[in-house]
């Protein structure tokens, strides 16, 4: 829920030019307990939200930059649809700036997203832009069988 309404404030946010504090204050007054298109924000994780939305916010050029070491290069992040780049934005800060959240959960809730908002190969574009970067930001994560194996030995 945090990352869907983070998605929507940072596009009001583009859209509008507001400042992130007033469109997350916004959101935490008016919209907490609203249920938009049968998704009800009545337990949002406002930690979670408003670190996304301030985050995010505060650097596009940065995040976009990451975001091209991933993209073809006939696709530029400005070529990208609006709320495409925001998805992605918020998918590379979370892989740059959220190492305890594993990969796979930052890449799953990001195509959760653009398969709220996308039925055709947006998502499997998000899919693959964010685990290309994730191979450059993080570090290769054990399965989770093998660490649990190996936990025991010494």
């Amino acid at each position: 829920m945090a990352r869907l309404a983070a998605v929507q404030a940072l596009y009001q946010i583009e859209i509008t030019g507001q400042r992130p504090a007033a469109v997350v204050l916004e959101f935490h007054k008016h919209r907490r307990g609203e249920e938009i298109e049968g998704v009800s924000f009545k337990d949002l994780d406002e930690d979670l939200f408003n670190e996304l939305v301030v985050a995010v916010s505060q650097e596009p050029e940065a995040l976009d930059a990451l975001l091209s070491q991933a993209l073809a290069a006939e696709w530029p992040v400005e070529r990208l649809e609006r709320l495409l780049r925001i998805i992605l934005r918020l998918g590379a800060y979370e892989l740059r700036s959220r190492p305890k959240v594993p990969v796979g959960v930052v890449i799953n809730e990001c195509l959760d997203l653009a398969h709220a908002f996308y039925e055709g190969k947006e998502p499997g574009m998000v899919n693959g832009v964010l685990d290309r970067l994730a191979k450059t930001l993080r570090a290769p994560e054990p399965p989770a069988g093998r660490a649990a194996q190996g936990a025991g030995r010494g």
